[in-house]
């Protein structure tokens, strides 16, 4: 079996949170959602969990970062194409979210990306694979 990630995220309205990843075209799994929690699908192995604040405090004794001041976690996510890294960042401000940044042209990779109902950081990135300089550690 894979590794699978599942990122944990707190959200103070719940049912808001999921339409708006849902017009982002991301689908959640109904057998991880409740009226606390919601599983959303990014990739096979790849999950979000957004979690009712009150809940997220159940698994940690810290205090909830307010994403909307501070950064507690930049989350990037591939694309296919520059034009579909573009339409991410526009359907989310169609949304409700907002950008947070210009987009980036690095030449082998562009990026933007935008801030959710709650502040999260979201970067979407398109990299061309064959400008890909690859380091291994012993380069490092």
């Amino acid at each position: 079996m894979a590794t699978q990630i599942y990122v944990n995220l707190p959200v103070k309205n719940l049912d808001k949170s999921v339409t708006f990843f849902t017009q982002l075209g991301f689908k959640f799994n109904p057998q991880f959602t409740d009226k606390n929690a919601a599983c959303m699908i990014v990739a096979d192995d790849i999950f979000v969990m957004l979690l009712v604040e009150v809940f997220f405090k159940t698994f940690t004794p810290k205090k909830i970062c307010d994403a909307t001041k501070s950064t507690e976690v930049l989350l990037c996510l591939s694309a296919e194409s520059r034009e579909d890294v573009d339409d991410m960042v526009g359907k989310a401000v169609a949304a409700g979210g907002s950008t947070y940044n210009e987009p980036k042209d690095h030449g082998f990779m562009y990026q933007h990306g935008f801030q959710d109902l709650d502040g999260h950081l979201w970067e979407i990135m398109h990299m061309n694979s064959s400008s890909v300089v690859h380091i291994g550690p012993e380069d490092v």
